[in-house]
């Protein structure tokens, strides 16, 4: 196969490894720039290219959009998709998945178990809006936040309304979940692809620290999850339509909730902490699944 892989930086770990997995099976595979493609709108023959070049040929896209490019990214990915590529993530799920709002509400119409969490446009509504969420201490998240970046935790009522009505005065989507005192600075990363988990690590915050992603100095250990977690992951990935995600979940009092879904999750701490070949095993899903949509799309015609 010939696989294109988007990625700004050769060199970060994800993509070593997903270029080592794809070659040690015998495939062809680019590191191509997201940014650097200009794509040619035409009827009836699209094209992309990249550098000077026109990209041709391709059996499958990798996406490995970071979050500050996900508009343009995504573009390029649906020019991909115009042109009858096989992409391992849909641009209109990454698109889903990027959105938090919309994830949040995708999730809940399906029955899916989230924190409770609140969303409001005015200051006037601020009282009402912690009540809802069962009061403080609560979480604060920028809608466009990513890495931890942009959460707060507020202890008391009138740090909440203190710091919701200065994101608000700023113009900053917010939104505002219950916070789930008993995961005690734990979550779960659940790596799904297709229909499976295939690996699940539990990520500790360090001290002083609730939240625990490992870019902000967050710890991860092996797990074995449950059943029920294991079908919330799974579930959660299904719903926004993406068939690799890695879905971060907390076990509450309630049962697990599902805090994010990730359409490009790192593979460098879950590959560490499991000692599994991930990447082997998202490039083994490729073979089988572009061969699959294929005879489908065919069977259509």
């Amino acid at each position: 196969m010939k696989i294109a892989l988007l990625s700004r930086n050769s060199k970060l770990y994800s993509t070593r490894r997903l270029i080592e997995a794809a070659q040690a099976r015998g495939h062809e595979i680019h590191v191509i720039d997201a940014l650097r493609c200009y794509m040619e709108i035409t009827s009836n023959r699209p094209g992309i290219h990249y550098k000077g070049t026109i990209l041709s040929g391709f059996d499958a896209v990798i996406p490995r959009i970071g979050a500050s490019i996900t508009f343009y990214g995504t573009a390029v990915l649906r020019q991909f998709e115009m042109m009858g590529t096989y992409t391992l993530n849909e641009s209109v799920a990454i698109s889903r998945s990027r959105d938090k709002l919309r994830s949040l509400q995708l999730l809940s119409r399906k029955g899916i178990g989230l924190p409770v969490t609140g969303f409001a446009h005015k200051p006037d509504d601020v009282e009402d809006l912690i009540k809802m969420v069962g009061g403080a201490p609560l979480v604060i998240k920028l809608l466009e936040g990513t890495q931890g970046i942009g959460v707060v935790m507020a202890e008391t009522q009138k740090a909440a309304e203190s710091v919701i009505e200065a994101f608000m005065g700023l113009k900053a989507n917010i939104l505002v979940q219950e916070f789930i005192k008993e995961a005690d600075g734990a979550d779960i990363r659940c790596l799904v692809i297709g229909d499976k988990v295939v690996a699940a690590m539990k990520r500790q915050a360090k001290e002083g620290e609730f939240r625990s992603n490992l870019h902000r100095g967050g710890t991860s250990s092996l797990i074995r999850i449950s059943p029920e977690e294991r079908s919330i992951a799974v579930r959660a990935a299904r719903t926004l339509g993406l068939n690799v995600a890695g879905v971060d979940l907390l076990r509450s009092s309630h049962g697990p909730v599902i805090m994010e879904v990730n359409s490009s999750p790192g593979l460098q701490g879950i590959e560490t902490s499991t000692e599994k070949d991930i990447a082997g095993m998202i490039i083994d899903f490729i073979e089988k699944d572009s061969v699959n949509k294929s005879t489908r799309t065919k069977g259509k015609g």
